[in-house]
Order: structure tokens, then C-alpha cells, then sequence
């Protein structure tokens, strides 16, 4: 039997985050997003513990101002980009320059400074595996996923996809539905062999 998942990739870190915080016995308080409020100062040992906890499950703790905001952008993208909720209508540029409150010139030459990627592959990049899982799950159509997405055309998001993957998205689609038939028999043969 295969099992399916839907998640919510923030819920789920705030999950991880707040039970290493009680495991450890820090007092604490969700500011929003992704930011915690120590309610005391923690000892340095316990300070390493939690960062090397939450390694585990690659989550970082974010020391310094430029790499919060490089954060904020990433976490701002990815919010835009799983949104449930229909896309915003705006540009990427006015969407993150409103979100942050600071010109999208800055943002991404901040980005590209402390990532050594641009602000624009990352926002494709995240978008491509967003296009990739909704495909997996088959829920939408190729339109709707586009639409979703925020791209203006099939064609468009279909170019970016074969650009990232080497594959178009129709040609990603086959290959996933050719594992799902290859697992369906594989499981009824076992089924009936037992």
C-alpha cells in the first residue's frame, strides 16, 4: 500500500522547532514567522544542543542581520509560492519589496551576495519543485498548475521546467505515472502471492 502526504512544510518546521525547545527545557514564545523569543538567556552547551538538534532535520539558527534577511526573502518566496490561496497578482519584485519593506534592487543584490545565486533562479527553482510535487500528487491539470504558479502561459512554465529538469512537464508527468502503474502491479502481485 502507498500513502500519500499533504503538508505544510512551515507548519511542520514550527512543529520541529517547538518540541526541541521543550525537549529541552527553554522557555520561549513564537514571535510569527520564523522567529522565537527567549524568555531568559540559555547557556552556550544548551545554545549548541538546540543548534545541533535542529541541524538534524536542516533547520538553521540565523545569526547575523544579512543572513535573517536572506531568510525572510526565502521563507517570503516560499509563503507566495504553496500558498493555497490564489498567487498574488503583482509582480515577484512588488510582492517581496512590499512584503519586506525594502526595494527589490536591494533584495537581490543582498541575495545574490550571500547566496551566490540570483534572487530570480532561486524564486524559478522553488517554483520548479512546487510544479514537480503538484504534478506527482495529480490533482491539476498543466493549465492549472501554470495558473497557480503564477506563469503567464503552459509554454512558459513548460520552457522553465525543461530549462531546470531536462524534462518537459508533460515527459515528467509520463515517467511518474509509469512508477505509480510500475508500484500498483508490483503491490497486487505481492498481494496475491502472499
Amino acid at each position: 500500500m502507498n500513502l500519500k502526504f499533504r503538508y505544510d512544510i512551515h507548519l511542520a518546521c514550527k512543529r520541529i522547532i517547538q518540541m526541541e525547545l521543550d525537549h529541552l527545557g527553554i522557555d520561549y514564545a513564537f514571535l510569527g514567522g520564523n522567529e522565537v523569543e527567549l524568555k531568559s538567556s540559555i547557556p552556550a552547551g544548551l545554545f549548541c544542543q538546540l543548534k545541533e538538534n535542529l541541524a538534524s532535520f536542516g533547520i538553521s539558527i540565523v545569526d547575523n542581520q544579512k543572513d535573517l534577511l536572506v531568510q525572510k526573502i526565502k521563507d517570503a518566496i516560499l509563503e507566495m509560492i504553496y500558498s493555497e490561496e490564489n498567487p498574488p497578482v503583482s509582480k515577484t519584485s512588488v510582492y517581496l519589496s512590499e512584503k519586506l519593506n525594502l526595494s527589490y534592487g536591494h533584495l537581490t543584490n543582498l541575495f545574490s551576495e550571500e547566496t551566490l545565486t540570483t534572487l530570480e533562479n532561486y524564486i524559478i527553482l522553488q517554483k520548479i519543485e512546487r510544479a514537480k510535487d503538484l504534478i506527482i500528487h495529480g490533482e491539476y491539470n498543466l493549465t492549472e498548475i501554470a495558473d497557480k504558479l503564477n506563469y503567464s502561459s503552459v509554454a512558459h512554465l513548460s520552457n522553465q521546467f525543461k530549462k531546470t529538469t531536462g524534462l518537459t512537464p508533460s515527459a515528467f508527468q509520463r515517467i511518474v505515472n509509469k512508477r505509480k502503474q510500475a508500484k500498483q502491479i508490483s503491490s497486487k502481485q505481492e498481494l496475491t502471492s502472499n
